[in-house]
C-alpha cells in the first residue's frame, strides 16, 4: 500500500509552538537560515556591483515602495490585525475569517492605487529622495522603483495571511518566508539580470514576493480559510482594526522618514554612501532579527491573549523574563559584531568588486550600528506589549521624538564624519526610543521586575568582559598562523577567535549560575522542539 506523503508534511508545516521560546526558536531558526541566504544575496552583490552607482540605485529604489509596505502592512497590521483576530477566534470563528477576507480584499485595493499613484510620480519623488543622483544612475533609479511598486501589494496581501499564522502560533509557515523572498532575489541577481540587464534585480524582488505570498497560502487553506469576496467597510471589527492601525501608520511613517532623511544625505555624501550604511545594516540586522524580532513576533499572540483577560501581572513577567532572554542572547553578538567588524565584512562581502576600502567604511559603520543592537532587539519586544494592549498611539509618540532626535543627530554627525555620523545619529536615537518605551510601559503595567534584569545584566556583563577578553587575546597569535591575505585565513580567525569566545561565555555563565543560560540549555532538550500542538487559551506553557 502506498502511503500519501503530503498529509504528513501539512500536519508538520501546520503544528503550532508549544512556549515562547520554542517558537521563537522556530522563527530564529528559519531567520539564521535566511539571514544566512541574505549574506550570500549580498555576497552577490558586492562581487557583481561592489559598492557603487548600481548598489546605490537598486537600494534607493527600494525606498519608496518600502515606504508603502511599511505605512500599511508592516506594524500597522500587526498592532490591528492581529488582537483582534486573536479576540474574535474566541467569541466567534466564522467571523474572524469574514474579517479577514474584508482586510485582504480591502487592502488589495488600496495598494493597487496608492502604488498605481507613485508609479506615475516616481521620477518627482526621486527627484526629492535623491538630489545628489544624475544621469544615468538616476534613471536607472526610476526604472527600478518603478517595477519595485508590485512587491507591496504581494507583501500586502501575504501579511494579512502571516497574521493569520501567527494568531494560530503556526510560526513555522510563516517563518520560511524571508527565506522565500530572499531566494527570490537570489534569482534575480543570477539569474534574471543576465535576461534582462539592471532591471533583472527588480525582478527578482517581485519573484520573491511572489514566493513569499505562494508559500504561506495552503496553511492558510488548511487553518480553515476560504475566499469570499467581502469588504465589510461597517463591519465593527474592520473598523476597529483600522482605528488601531492608524496610530501605528503614523508610527510607521516617522521611521520610515528616518530612513529617508538617511538616504537624502548619503546621496549627497561619496558615491557608494547608501551602499555602505544599506550593507552594514543588512549585516547588523542578522543579531536583532534573529534575537529580538523572533521573540517580539513570539511572544505578542500570548501577550495579546493575556491582556484581553486583564491578566497584568502575568504580562508584566512575561516581558520581563523574555527581555532577560533577549539580553542573554544579544550581548555576545554585540561583542562579536564589535571585535571582528572586519572579517565578518571581510568574508560576507569582499569579492569581486566589492575591495579593501570598502571593508573598512563598512565595517566601521557596522561598529556603530552594534551600540545599539540591545536596544534594537528589545523595541520589538516593548512595542508589541502596548499593541497587546491596544495602545497604539504611545509607541507613535516615542517614535516621534526619536524620529526627531535621529534626524537632527545625523544631519550634525554627518557633516564631521560623513556616513558612520549617519549611522550614529540612527544608533543614539534606537537607545531613545528603547528607553522611552520601557519607561512609559513600566508605568503602564506597573512593574517590569527591573531588579532581577539588573541582577541578570550584572552576571551577563562579567561574562560578556571575559568573552570578548580572549577573542582579543586570540584574534593576532591566530592571524600569525593563518593567511590574512585569503577568504578562508580571515574565516578560520573570526570564527575561531568566535566560537572560542562564545565557549568562554557560556562556561562563566554557567559558573555563575544564570538562570537564562539554564533554560537556554534545557530548551535545546526539550519536547516542544517537536512543535507540539497548544489551544489557543493562555496556558501556563506559554512560559519564556
Amino acid at each position: 500500500m502506498i502511503h500519501d506523503p503530503y498529509p504528513m508534511i501539512k500536519r508538520f508545516l501546520n503544528r503550532q509552538s508549544h512556549t515562547i521560546t520554542g517558537a521563537a526558536i522556530i522563527i530564529g531558526a528559519a531567520s539564521f537560515v535566511s539571514r544566512i541566504i541574505g549574506m550570500l544575496r549580498d555576497r552577490l552583490f558586492a562581487h557583481h556591483f561592489g559598492a557603487g552607482d548600481v548598489m546605490d540605485a537598486y537600494y534607493a529604489a527600494f525606498k519608496i515602495p518600502d515606504l508603502v509596505y511599511n505605512l500599511l502592512i508592516v506594524g500597522a497590521l500587526s498592532a490591528g490585525f492581529i488582537p483582534v483576530f486573536v479576540e474574535l477566534l474566541t467569541k466567534d470563528k466564522k467571523q474572524a475569517w469574514r474579517v479577514t477576507n474584508a482586510v485582504i480584499n480591502i487592502l488589495g485595493i488600496l495598494l493597487v492605487i496608492v502604488c498605481g499613484i507613485f508609479v506615475i510620480f516616481t521620477p518627482g519623488l526621486m527627484r526629492l529622495l535623491v538630489p545628489g543622483f544624475e544621469g544615468e544612475k538616476f534613471e536607472m533609479t526610476v526604472t527600478l522603483t518603478r517595477i519595485m511598486f508590485l512587491s507591496p501589494i504581494l507583501l500586502g496581501i501575504s501579511s494579512v495571511i502571516s497574521g493569520v499564522l501567527q494568531s494560530f502560533r503556526a510560526f513555522l509557515v510563516y517563518s520560511l518566508t524571508p527565506i522565500m523572498y530572499n531566494l527570490g532575489i537570489i534569482i534575480g541577481i543570477t539569474i534574471l539580470v543576465p535576461m534582462f540587464g539592471i532591471r533583472g534585480l527588480a525582478y527578482g524582488v517581485i519573484l520573491g514576493a511572489l514566493l513569499h505570498l505562494i508559500i504561506q497560502v495552503p496553511s492558510l487553506i488548511q487553518n480553515g480559510f476560504r475566499y469570499q469576496a467581502l469588504f465589510l467597510w461597517k463591519d465593527k471589527y474592520v473598523r476597529k482594526i483600522g482605528a488601531l492601525m492608524i496610530p501605528r501608520t503614523l508610527g510607521m511613517a516617522t521611521r520610515q522618514i528616518n530612513f529617508l532623511v538617511i538616504t537624502i544625505i548619503a546621496s549627497t555624501l561619496a558615491s557608494g554612501s547608501i551602499a555602505i550604511f544599506s550593507f552594514a545594516d543588512n549585516l547588523q540586522s542578522v543579531p536583532s532579527g534573529i534575537v529580538g524580532v523572533s521573540f517580539g513576533i513570539a511572544i505578542f499572540p500570548t501577550l495579546a491573549r493575556l491582556a484581553a483577560h486583564g491578566n497584568h501581572k502575568k504580562m508584566s513577567k512575561r516581558i520581563a523574563d523574555t527581555t532577560r532572554q533577549i539580553l542573554f542572547l544579544i550581548i555576545p553578538l554585540t561583542i562579536i559584531f564589535l571585535l571582528l567588524r572586519a572579517q565578518i565584512v571581510r568574508v560576507v562581502l569582499g569579492t569581486g568588486e566589492f575591495d579593501w576600502n570598502a571593508t573598512v567604511l563598512v565595517a566601521n559603520a557596522l561598529a556603530f550600528f552594534s551600540i545599539s543592537l540591545f536596544a534594537q532587539s528589545l523595541i520589538p519586544l516593548l512595542a508589541r506589549s502596548f499593541y497587546a494592549l491596544q495602545d497604539t498611539w504611545t509607541p507613535l509618540v516615542i517614535g516621534l521624538i526619536s524620529a526627531g532626535a535621529n534626524i537632527g543627530a545625523a544631519i550634525y554627525l554627518s557633516g564631521i564624519y560623513g556616513i558612520t555620523g549617519l549611522v550614529a545619529g540612527y544608533s543614539f536615537s534606537m537607545v531613545l526610543q528603547m528607553a522611552l518605551l520601557w519607561i512609559l510601559l513600566h508605568f503602564k503595567l506597573g512593574y517590569l521586575h527591573e531588579k532581577k534584569i539588573i541582577i541578570t545584566l550584572l552576571k551577563i556583563s562579567i561574562a560578556a568582559f571575559f568573552m570578548a577578553l580572549s577573542i582579543q587575546l586570540l584574534k593576532y597569535p591566530i592571524a600569525q598562523i593563518v593567511d590574512m591575505q585569503k577568504f578562508w585565513g580571515i574565516l578560520i580567525q573570526g570564527a575561531l577567535s568566535g566560537t572560542i569566545g562564545l565557549l568562554v561565555y557560556g562556561f562563566i555563565c554557567n559558573q555563575l549560575k544564570l538562570r537564562e543560560m539554564r533554560l537556554f540549555q534545557e530548551s535545546l532538550k526539550k519536547r516542544w522542539l517537536k512543535l507540539r500542538n497548544v489551544p489557543g487559551e493562555v496556558h501556563d506553557a506559554d512560559r519564556v
